[in-house]
């Protein structure tokens, strides 16, 4: 009988696959800097969905993860493995005790794990004599504890784990440039959930969320949290290219936009108030707030056009290099 403890500590402020993935490879000396450049970097920042309804889960559904979060990763320049599917599939017993082994090598090496519990969280932690995994979800120094019989099964159809390995240097410069490739992807492609197209990514996720509010028959606390969400993404963007804003030509004017969007939706959280209990939005601020977010789509659609015009001044061997198996298109 065996067992790993690893020192990681996860907080929830971005994106939870960011928050996992900034405490395993910070612990792990795979990452050096503040949160919002590795949410910057990996392209994490500029992911944006939102379903018709405003559903509390709009958040984490920004496409495949498997096809999300890889190149992600691999912008960072670190290598990374993901399992995972549906636990209805009979085979699903099989791959999680393969994956439950994966898992415990990996923190045998250091390394924690991304898992979905949801939403997602680090396996920091096994203990083989109780059978048990150590799982934070940055919301409590607690850690949550999960029997490896239950491993994969929660609230949700599937399971998801993420494992990481050692990283190769790639120039700052690339990895800016493939950060705003990235972002016009994900601007441009409005649905990645296909053939359900209840959800929207990118500029569309701007209409499907004001005509969301405007409709009013819409989820409390997920139209709070998509809107918190958002205003945090932005900031992380908007300190990124402060930071970067010197690596390619012209991406100070991108910044420019970007800080002008941020004091823009500023004011937003305004339009929220503490109602019996929970966090709601207030229904009279709905029309002004709405015309916010009609400018904020502008200004971020004059943002992306600017990462457009950047990459074409640069060759483009990832996406203009045809494998013999073909292309696939962003789904």
């Amino acid at each position: 009988m065996s067992g790993a403890m690893l020192q990681i500590s996860m907080k929830r402020e971005s994106k939870s696959f960011t928050d996992s993935l900034h405490a395993i490879l910070t612990a792990a000396g795979l990452f050096e800097g503040p949160k919002y450049r590795l949410s910057g970097l990996s392209g994490m920042a500029f992911k944006c969905s939102v379903h018709k309804r405003l559903l509390p889960m709009s958040v984490s559904a920004y496409g495949q993860w498997g096809t999300e979060h890889r190149p992600a990763v691999d912008n960072l320049g670190v290598f990374t493995e993901t399992d995972g599917g549906r636990v209805r599939h009979p085979t699903f017993r099989y791959y999680r005790q393969e994956a439950l082994r994966s898992v415990k090598r990996s923190l045998d090496r250091g390394l924690g794990v991304v898992y979905w519990l949801p939403e997602f969280g680090v396996i920091h932690g096994y203990d083989d004599e109780d059978g048990v995994l150590f799982i934070q979800d940055g919301r409590s120094a607690e850690s949550q504890i999960v029997l490896y019989d239950n491993f994969g099964i929660n609230s949700t159809p599937f399971w998801y784990v993420q494992l990481f390995g050692d990283r190769v240097q790639i120039d700052l410069r690339d990895r800016v440039l493939e950060s705003l490739r990235m972002a016009v992807c994900d601007w441009d492609t409005p649905h990645k959930t296909l053939p359900d197209t209840e959800m929207a990514s990118g500029k569309l996720a701007y209409a499907y969320l004001i005509d969301g509010l405007e409709k009013g028959e819409y989820d409390e606390r997920g139209a709070v949290y998509i809107l918190n969400s958002y205003l945090y993404a932005r900031n992380e963007i908007e300190s990124y290219l402060q930071d970067v804003g010197g690596t390619l030509p012209r991406l100070n004017e991108a910044a420019v936009l970007y800080g002008e969007l941020v004091r823009l939706v500023s004011p937003i959280p305004g339009f929220m108030e503490d109602r019996d209990g929970s966090v709601r939005i207030k229904r009279s601020g709905i029309e002004e707030l709405c015309g916010i977010l009609r400018t904020a789509e502008r200004l971020e659609g004059e943002a992306v056009e600017r990462f457009r015009s950047i990459s074409t001044g640069f060759p483009d061997r990832k996406r203009s290099t045809l494998p013999r198996w073909g292309v696939h298109s962003p789904r």
